[in-house]
């Protein structure tokens, strides 16, 4: 039997022996079911006996060997593909990953030449073209999964930077603060002029840390919900706020139970942006309006400010990465980087919550968060 006819016929049996190696790799695969453990196995088996009943001139041969050949197999790249991106997911490396395509192609081998009679030339060629198939698909696999690496890298990356300007703001504006409202003398004066030079210097590394990871942004945000009041974080996130910007002075209006399962940490990114971003566009930092609001199964966050009003057609790109106002655009003085709304946005997102935004000239500008109380 030719050797993409034989996948053809014991795929079934081939995929079952692929899950049971999955699950010895540990402890990924812990947690995972059989469906997720046979993931993708069997969309690259037939891709790959599809792909071996293909002609293929020698020429062709020659260059696919160098990774340069036409895509013969869109059906083989797509599977492979979303084989890494998912195995990336779940928290496979990239070895435990790529053995599984050892396994695969020494399992289908193994049980097609157990199975020959008598084996001829042509199944030799029929070798070449599966183990060039299988190497199609693990080059795919390894490529989509190291771009899901870097793209998870680049945003953590991207909204530590983002995120370690608002408490370094803090820090520089209360040294400020202590040095011109207090005499400091001696080791005292010294203290504070070398916390005002770190916080200058960790500011621009952050600087640097951002511009690095600009156009290189991933999605979604891991969180770790626990029962919380988010009264309490928007408290807390407002005195943030005041310490880094002296003339801050939001106007808090709570109502009903603010009580939810949430990651607070991550709530604390989104007030901070919001707060941030009121208080950066805003026509007077102590003109932001704060309001919290329990429903049945939800609460209601919203973030008011006066001020220029958003662009009409920028509405529908706000909450995207590394978009600037139009001011910001025009070279305006600005910390803003475009990431605080994207990180808002994410937030919201990764809580199954939802948000929205108007503006206006004279309704100012508002931004709206509705989060389930159970994530």
């Amino acid at each position: 039997m030719r050797l993409s006819d034989f996948i053809r016929h014991h795929a079934d049996r081939i995929v079952d022996e692929w899950e049971q190696f999955a699950k010895t790799i540990t402890p990924a695969a812990d947690h995972m079911d059989s469906i997720a453990l046979r993931d993708h196995a069997r969309e690259i088996l037939l891709a790959a006996a599809r792909d071996m009943d293909t002609a293929q001139t020698a020429s062709e041969q020659k260059a696919k060997a160098r990774g340069e050949g036409p895509e013969k197999t869109p059906s083989l790249d797509e599977a492979g593909a979303s084989h890494g991106e998912l195995r990336h997911t779940v928290g496979f490396d990239l070895v435990q990953m790529t053995s599984e395509f050892r396994h695969l192609r020494a399992c289908v081998i193994r049980r097609w030449v157990e199975s020959m009679e008598t084996p001829d030339q042509a199944y030799l060629q029929d070798m070449i073209r599966f183990n060039e198939a299988i190497d199609e698909a693990l080059a795919e696999s390894t490529a989509a999964y190291a771009e899901q690496l870097n793209r998870s890298r680049d945003i953590f990356l991207a909204i530590l930077g983002h995120d370690l300007r608002a408490p370094l703001q803090a820090v520089s504006m209360s040294t400020e603060l202590l040095m011109r409202k207090t005499t400091l003398e001696g080791p005292a004066l010294t203290c504070a002029l070398n916390i005002k030079q770190g916080a200058r210097h960790m500011a621009a590394m952050v600087n640097d840390l951002l511009e690095l990871v600009r156009s290189r942004l991933g999605k979604s945000l891991p969180i770790e919900p626990r029962p919380m009041d988010l009264a309490d974080t928007v408290r807390a996130a407002i005195a943030e706020a005041s310490a880094g910007n002296p003339e801050c002075d939001p106007t808090l209006n709570i109502e009903g139970d603010t009580r939810g399962v949430w990651d607070s940490g991550r709530l604390d990114q989104l007030l901070q942006n919001l707060i941030g971003n009121a208080l950066q566009h805003g026509s007077d930092p102590r003109a932001v309006f704060i309001r919290l609001r329990g429903e049945i199964d939800s609460v209601h966050l919203s973030v008011h400010n006066y001020g220029p009003p958003i662009p009409e057609e920028a509405i529908g790109t706000i909450f995207d990465p590394l978009v600037r106002s139009a001011d910001e655009e025009l070279g305006q003085p600005s910390t803003s980087l475009g990431l605080g709304l994207f990180i808002v946005k994410e937030v919201v997102t990764a809580h199954g919550g939802r948000i929205e935004v108007s503006s206006s000239a004279d309704a100012g500008t508002l931004f709206s968060v509705v989060l389930p109380r159970k994530t």
